[in-house]
């Protein structure tokens, strides 16, 4: 395999334990933000849900920076579900206030978010989006509503470039954005639209890393179609990595962006984690109970460093009472 550089802007800015985080888009950026909250970083997941398409993931994070609230004329109905066009079916209801209570709470949840975090790692998933006829309103989810009622549009990588601007005046002044493009293929849009709508992330993502400080790229995209380059690496849809692959793609993020403190608490919290999760033969066990003990103190090492409490407590419950 290749060995990946790390991007030379980014080697004197670390992600540290103490950092906040936040991820955004596709659902790469739910396996990547998965990954931080197991490993204890203070970060949020995709709250809106996944969303694929630049323009949409600007919107929201301008209306969350504002603590705003979405457009009203974004609501529809479909299949007895309340959903609204700029976010994922996740936060529908079948009833409109309760859907909008839904969207309300993301709202104020990646605003606290967002206002604390030094790291935003955002993931575009393609650059065709789908405009309302009705509106010309770009959506983030068609809702199953039929095709027709909306038109198809490429974008080019200067208007991604344009909105993405536009979008940066609205963030904290300090935070620092990660881009990546997902490496999934949208095939529904052809395989040779897919390859052009992908190119044009990477162009506007490397164009915008060249002309802002704050904003970096991470090539998720480039280690699962170029470094591993084998279908064995994707899951049975063999369009969507395999558990393996994230984890490849993980553990080079950590390498590139982690701090040492950072590193060596998930090498430590990994081993853990298994501890954690063993399930014993006889948990009453002599063994066992030795094995709990030892892994208990290696957590109260840890807790100086991260908040493990809740874990130690759940461990502890397994221990006999003498």
């Amino acid at each position: 395999m290749f060995r990946t550089e790390i991007n030379p802007k980014i080697s004197e800015k670390k992600i540290s334990l103490s950092n906040a985080l936040m991820t955004m888009g596709s659902c790469f950026s739910d396996h990547m933000g998965m990954r931080l909250i197991q490993n204890k970083f203070d970060a949020l997941s995709n709250p809106f849900g996944v969303i694929f398409n630049p323009i949409s993931i600007n919107k929201l994070l301008g209306i969350a920076s504002k603590n705003s609230t979405i457009d009203p004329d974004g609501w529809i109905e479909s299949q007895d579900i309340h959903q609204h066009y700029d976010l994922h079916s996740q936060l529908g209801s079948t009833s409109r206030s309760h859907a909008n209570e839904n969207i309300t709470a993301a709202i104020k949840a990646t605003h606290d978010q967002l206002h604390k975090s030094n790291w935003l790692i955002i993931t575009w998933g393609t650059a065709i989006v789908y405009k309302r006829k009705d509106k010309d309103h770009i959506v983030a989810n068609c809702h199953k509503v039929p095709t027709d009622q909306f038109n198809k549009k490429l974008l080019r990588s200067d208007q991604l470039i344009a909105d993405f601007e536009t979008m940066l005046t609205d963030m904290p002044k300090d935070i620092n954005i990660i881009l990546t493009v997902s490496p999934v293929r949208h095939l529904k849009e052809t395989l040779e639209l897919n390859s052009v709508s992908k190119s044009t992330l990477r162009v506007a993502c490397h164009d915008l890393a060249s002309r802002h400080e704050s904003v970096h790229y991470f090539p998720s995209y480039e280690l699962i179609l170029d470094d591993l380059r084998d279908y064995r690496f994707y899951k049975p849809d063999m369009l969507h990595p395999s558990d393996e692959a994230i984890d490849y793609v993980w553990n080079k993020f950590s390498k590139s962006y982690y701090d040492k403190q950072a590193l060596d608490f998930i090498g430590k919290w990994q081993k853990i984690r298994a501890a954690i999760d063993h399930r014993p033969f006889n948990a009453q066990s002599k063994v066992h109970q030795q094995f709990i003990k030892a892994t208990i103190q290696s957590m109260t090492e840890l807790n100086d460093v991260v908040d493990v409490t809740t874990e130690i407590q759940q461990l502890a419950q397994q221990l006999i009472k003498e």
